[in-house]
């Protein structure tokens, strides 16, 4: 039987009690590529209009960029940069940046917070939108690299014929990018 903190209110907890809720957490955090896999699983089936379903997006994307040679931790972030769609339908981008933040550069983490804003060049005209909303960002950094992800992998992934490597294939390097955090106030439960 695992053992519980035994407070009712937080500022009543011991140090045993954290402990306790310290070695829980960890358990509980080493699952989170189980937990995120579970949730890609989600987009299986969920078309929303588009020509392939938003699983098969991720996949195609994660793909494209994996072909091209990026590192594992930027086709992680190509794999999961939509992952928020069903849970934020209309702020997506945020959901996947707060997912890969703890793991990944600040560099990635910003090109996947602001790709919405950056893959509207291709779409927000169509829709009485300014589709260059993304020239607000034109002296970031990461404007162009932003722009680069959108073009060759995040556009580009809606192939119905497009070449989609199974979400086994990226499991490994999922478990590898999300086995440490990088940055997290949580960093010192270990």
């Amino acid at each position: 039987m695992n053992a519980k903190a035994t407070f009712t209110h937080m500022q009543d907890g011991t140090a045993d009690d954290w402990q306790i809720i310290a070695k829980d957490f960890k358990q509980h955090a080493d699952k989170l590529p189980a937990r995120i896999l579970t949730h890609l699983q989600l987009l299986d089936g969920d078309f929303g209009g588009f020509p392939v379903d938003r699983l098969t997006h991720s996949l195609q994307t994660a793909t494209l960029a994996y072909r091209d040679g990026r590192d594992e931790e930027y086709v992680i972030c190509a794999l999961l940069h939509d992952i928020g769609d069903t849970l934020g339908s209309y702020n997506h981008p945020d959901i996947a940046a707060a997912i890969l933040k703890p793991f990944v550069s600040p560099e990635n983490h910003w090109m996947v917070e602001k790709h919405g804003v950056f893959q509207g060049y291709y779409f927000f005209h169509h829709l009485g939108m300014d589709r260059h909303l993304r020239e607000q960002f034109k002296d970031h950094p990461q404007y162009q690299a932003t722009i680069d992800f959108c073009a060759h992998y995040d556009a580009a992934a809606f192939d119905p014929q497009g070449e989609v490597l199974p979400l086994a294939f990226f499991e490994p390097m999922l478990r590898r990018v999300f086995a440490q955090p990088k940055q997290s106030l949580y960093k010192m439960v270990e």
